[in-house]
Protein backbone atom coordinates (compact mmCIF):
# COMPACT_ATOMS: atom_id res chain seq x y z
CA UNK A 1 0.00 0.00 0.00
CA UNK A 2 1.47 3.32 -1.00
CA UNK A 3 0.43 6.70 0.76
CA UNK A 4 0.03 9.88 -1.38
CA UNK A 5 1.28 12.56 0.20
CA UNK A 6 -1.91 14.38 0.10
CA UNK A 7 -4.00 11.74 1.63
CA UNK A 8 -4.65 11.54 5.14
CA UNK A 9 -3.89 8.17 6.18
CA UNK A 10 -7.25 7.59 8.11
CA UNK A 11 -9.26 8.51 4.89
CA UNK A 12 -10.72 11.56 5.74
CA UNK A 13 -9.93 14.80 3.37
CA UNK A 14 -7.70 17.28 3.87
CA UNK A 15 -8.89 20.37 6.34
CA UNK A 16 -7.14 22.85 6.11
CA UNK A 17 -8.38 24.78 9.46
CA UNK A 18 -6.46 28.08 8.92
CA UNK A 19 -7.39 29.10 5.81
CA UNK A 20 -11.03 27.96 5.21
CA UNK A 21 -11.82 29.79 8.22
CA UNK A 22 -9.86 33.05 6.89
CA UNK A 23 -11.85 32.29 3.45
CA UNK A 24 -15.46 32.33 5.54
CA UNK A 25 -14.57 35.13 7.21
CA UNK A 26 -14.56 37.84 4.84
CA UNK A 27 -18.32 36.31 3.79
CA UNK A 28 -19.43 36.62 7.07
CA UNK A 29 -17.90 39.82 7.57
CA UNK A 30 -19.86 41.00 4.58
CA UNK A 31 -22.87 39.83 5.10
CA UNK A 32 -22.74 42.01 8.43
CA UNK A 33 -21.72 44.93 6.81
CA UNK A 34 -24.56 44.84 3.94
CA UNK A 35 -27.45 43.98 7.00
CA UNK A 36 -25.91 46.96 9.23
CA UNK A 37 -26.05 48.97 6.08
CA UNK A 38 -29.49 47.87 4.91
CA UNK A 39 -30.85 48.95 8.46
CA UNK A 40 -29.38 52.42 8.21
CA UNK A 41 -30.72 52.80 5.15
CA UNK A 42 -34.21 51.96 5.97
CA UNK A 43 -33.70 54.10 8.91
CA UNK A 44 -32.47 57.22 6.78
CA UNK A 45 -35.13 56.60 4.32
CA UNK A 46 -37.85 56.98 7.50
CA UNK A 47 -35.92 59.82 8.81
CA UNK A 48 -36.18 61.55 5.33
CA UNK A 49 -39.68 60.80 5.09
CA UNK A 50 -40.45 62.13 8.92
CA UNK A 51 -38.72 65.23 7.89
CA UNK A 52 -40.80 65.67 4.60
CA UNK A 53 -43.88 65.44 6.40
CA UNK A 54 -42.90 68.00 9.17
CA UNK A 55 -41.79 70.99 6.41
CA UNK A 56 -45.09 70.09 4.65
CA UNK A 57 -46.94 70.39 8.18
CA UNK A 58 -44.72 73.67 8.93
CA UNK A 59 -45.79 74.81 5.29
CA UNK A 60 -49.49 74.70 5.78
CA UNK A 61 -49.51 75.42 9.49
CA UNK A 62 -47.25 78.71 8.43
CA UNK A 63 -48.27 79.91 4.57
CA UNK A 64 -51.86 78.24 3.99
CA UNK A 65 -53.71 78.53 7.25
CA UNK A 66 -53.36 82.44 7.34
CA UNK A 67 -54.66 82.15 3.82
CA UNK A 68 -57.70 80.35 5.27
CA UNK A 69 -58.65 83.22 7.68
CA UNK A 70 -58.62 85.82 4.59
CA UNK A 71 -61.42 83.83 2.62
CA UNK A 72 -64.27 85.06 0.99
CA UNK A 73 -65.99 85.83 4.60
CA UNK A 74 -63.09 88.20 5.52
CA UNK A 75 -63.23 90.22 2.05
CA UNK A 76 -67.43 90.30 3.10
CA UNK A 77 -65.97 91.90 6.67
CA UNK A 78 -63.45 94.41 4.99
CA UNK A 79 -65.57 95.76 2.19
CA UNK A 80 -68.37 96.35 4.10
CA UNK A 81 -66.64 98.35 6.51
CA UNK A 82 -64.75 100.11 4.11
CA UNK A 83 -68.42 101.05 2.61
CA UNK A 84 -69.60 102.11 5.91
CA UNK A 85 -66.57 104.36 6.93
CA UNK A 86 -66.92 105.64 3.41
CA UNK A 87 -70.20 106.75 3.89
CA UNK A 88 -69.63 108.42 7.37
CA UNK A 89 -66.41 110.09 6.47
CA UNK A 90 -68.39 111.50 3.61
CA UNK A 91 -71.48 111.98 4.73
CA UNK A 92 -72.25 115.50 7.00
CA UNK A 93 -74.99 117.70 7.83
CA UNK A 94 -73.96 121.30 8.98
CA UNK A 95 -76.97 120.96 11.62
CA UNK A 96 -75.27 117.88 12.92
CA UNK A 97 -71.93 117.96 12.24
CA UNK A 98 -70.76 116.83 15.82
CA UNK A 99 -72.63 113.42 16.10
CA UNK A 100 -71.25 112.81 12.22
CA UNK A 101 -67.60 113.71 12.79
CA UNK A 102 -67.67 111.84 15.83
CA UNK A 103 -69.76 108.38 13.67
CA UNK A 104 -66.77 108.74 10.97
CA UNK A 105 -64.20 108.92 13.81
CA UNK A 106 -65.16 105.68 15.55
CA UNK A 107 -64.39 104.23 12.32
CA UNK A 108 -61.30 105.47 11.88
CA UNK A 109 -57.22 104.85 13.72
CA UNK A 110 -53.97 106.36 13.16
CA UNK A 111 -52.83 109.37 11.28
CA UNK A 112 -55.83 109.09 9.57
CA UNK A 113 -58.07 109.83 12.38
CA UNK A 114 -55.66 112.68 13.77
CA UNK A 115 -55.65 114.63 10.35
CA UNK A 116 -59.76 113.86 10.01
CA UNK A 117 -60.36 115.22 13.21
CA UNK A 118 -57.88 118.25 12.49
CA UNK A 119 -59.33 118.78 8.43
CA UNK A 120 -63.13 118.89 9.82
CA UNK A 121 -62.46 121.00 12.62
CA UNK A 122 -60.48 123.59 10.32
CA UNK A 123 -61.84 123.52 6.97
CA UNK A 124 -65.24 121.10 6.40
CA UNK A 125 -66.94 122.21 9.56
CA UNK A 126 -66.58 125.46 9.15
CA UNK A 127 -67.37 125.62 5.02
CA UNK A 128 -70.40 123.21 5.92
CA UNK A 129 -71.81 125.56 8.87
CA UNK A 130 -71.60 129.21 6.53
CA UNK A 131 -73.01 127.29 3.61
CA UNK A 132 -75.34 125.36 5.22
CA UNK A 133 -74.32 122.09 3.66
CA UNK A 134 -75.50 118.54 3.66
CA UNK A 135 -73.41 116.10 2.08
CA UNK A 136 -74.46 112.66 1.57
CA UNK A 137 -72.77 109.63 0.25
CA UNK A 138 -73.70 106.25 -1.51
CA UNK A 139 -70.99 103.65 -2.09
CA UNK A 140 -71.98 102.12 -5.10
CA UNK A 141 -69.72 99.76 -5.26
CA UNK A 142 -66.54 97.85 -3.56
CA UNK A 143 -64.16 95.55 -4.10
CA UNK A 144 -61.22 94.10 -2.46
CA UNK A 145 -57.66 94.94 -4.15
CA UNK A 146 -55.33 93.60 -1.39
CA UNK A 147 -56.40 91.13 1.49
CA UNK A 148 -54.24 90.28 4.64
CA UNK A 149 -55.20 88.32 8.21
CA UNK A 150 -54.20 92.42 9.98
CA UNK A 151 -54.92 94.64 6.65
CA UNK A 152 -56.70 95.64 3.48
CA UNK A 153 -57.07 97.69 0.67
CA UNK A 154 -60.58 98.61 -0.83
CA UNK A 155 -61.36 100.05 -3.57
CA UNK A 156 -65.09 102.05 -3.16
CA UNK A 157 -66.85 104.00 -5.77
CA UNK A 158 -69.41 106.68 -4.81
CA UNK A 159 -72.00 109.00 -5.78
CA UNK A 160 -71.77 111.88 -3.42
CA UNK A 161 -74.83 114.44 -3.58
CA UNK A 162 -74.05 118.17 -2.31
CA UNK A 163 -77.37 120.03 -1.32
CA UNK A 164 -76.78 123.56 -0.20
CA UNK A 165 -79.60 126.15 1.49
CA UNK A 166 -78.02 128.93 -0.86
CA UNK A 167 -78.52 126.34 -4.58
CA UNK A 168 -81.59 125.05 -5.84
CA UNK A 169 -80.48 121.71 -7.57
CA UNK A 170 -77.78 119.53 -5.33
CA UNK A 171 -74.70 118.63 -7.04
CA UNK A 172 -73.77 115.52 -7.62
CA UNK A 173 -70.28 113.81 -7.81
CA UNK A 174 -68.49 110.43 -8.31
CA UNK A 175 -65.25 109.44 -7.40
CA UNK A 176 -62.99 106.53 -6.32
CA UNK A 177 -61.33 105.82 -2.58
CA UNK A 178 -58.96 103.26 -2.27
CA UNK A 179 -59.60 102.88 1.35
CA UNK A 180 -56.53 101.31 3.37
CA UNK A 181 -57.99 99.32 6.60
CA UNK A 182 -56.36 97.68 9.58
CA UNK A 183 -57.54 95.45 11.70
CA UNK A 184 -57.34 96.84 15.48
CA UNK A 185 -58.88 94.26 18.39
CA UNK A 186 -60.79 91.99 15.56
CA UNK A 187 -62.43 95.02 13.91
CA UNK A 188 -61.60 96.86 10.44
CA UNK A 189 -60.59 100.42 11.08
CA UNK A 190 -59.37 102.83 8.20
CA UNK A 191 -56.36 103.98 8.13
CA UNK A 192 -55.53 105.31 5.01
CA UNK A 193 -58.19 107.40 2.76
CA UNK A 194 -57.00 108.04 -0.57
CA UNK A 195 -59.17 109.71 -3.37
CA UNK A 196 -58.29 108.11 -6.80
CA UNK A 197 -60.63 109.78 -9.12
Amino acid sequence: MTVEDDAAPDGDDPVDDGESARASRPTAIGRGIHRYAARWRSILATSLVVAAVGVAAGLYVGLYRPDQRIGDAAARRAIQAASDGTVAVLSYSYDHLDSDFAAAKSRLTGDFLNYYGKFTADVVGPTAREGQLTVTANVIRAAVADLHPDRAAVLVFVDQTTASMQKKDPVKTQSSVLVTLTKTNGTWLIAKFDPSG
